[in-house]
């Protein structure tokens, strides 16, 4: 299993002013799903973050994003590894296969895949 990119979750109310903060950096909105938005650095996409007010389709918000290149095997390793998983192994409608599982020390993390077309 290969991972393709790691980003922090913020939970904030204020996602526009988190927008434009971190746009003070050098990052710039890449998506934005009214609940979720996420902003990516335009000479290295991979670096992102994003900002979250809660989670539309999860009992829980994460505080990370884990990208994989194979969810399902991640997935099956964390369940026979006996890890809470928190949110079961679902296809999102925006475009992803994910499920949320609980670190040791308590973080909660959205662990997905882009799905191809």
């Amino acid at each position: 299993m290969t991972v393709r990119r790691v980003m922090p979750v913020i939970h904030s109310a204020a996602a526009q002013e988190s927008r434009d903060f971190y746009g003070l950096l050098g990052f710039e909105e890449v998506m934005n799903l009214g609940w979720v938005m996420t902003l990516a650095s335009p000479s290295t996409p991979t670096a992102q973050i994003s900002v979250v007010s809660t989670d539309r389709t999860a009992p829980v918000t994460p505080d990370m994003s884990i990208e994989v290149d194979d969810v399902d095997a991640a997935y099956a390793a964390m369940r026979a590894s006996g890890a809470e998983i928190v949110h079961p192994l679902r296809d999102e409608e925006w475009g992803v296969r994910r499920f949320f599982v609980r670190d040791p020390s308590g973080r909660v993390i959205n662990v997905l895949s882009h799905r191809r077309a």
